[in-house]
């Protein structure tokens, strides 16, 4: 019998997320939720949200895509 392997998403997790990336991915899916997919709607969609990048500077499309490479590792 062949069944199909997948993993859990958070079989994958080295560690539980912190309260900024909580809050983070959060306003990501409202985001979505409104339609916004493309980074720089995106990028402003989080700024006027108020939740400020990792060490409190507003978002850009550079530390943004930063802050994404580094949590998918």
């Amino acid at each position: 019998m062949d069944t199909e392997r997948y993993l859990e998403p958070h079989q994958a997790r080295q560690r539980p997320p912190t309260t900024f990336e909580d809050l983070l991915g959060d306003a990501i899916e409202r985001a979505f939720a409104e339609g916004i997919h493309e980074l720089p709607n995106l990028v402003k969609y989080l700024n006027e949200s108020g939740l400020s990048g990792a060490g409190g500077e507003p978002w850009t499309e550079q530390n943004f895509s930063a802050l994404m490479a580094r949590l998918g590792n």
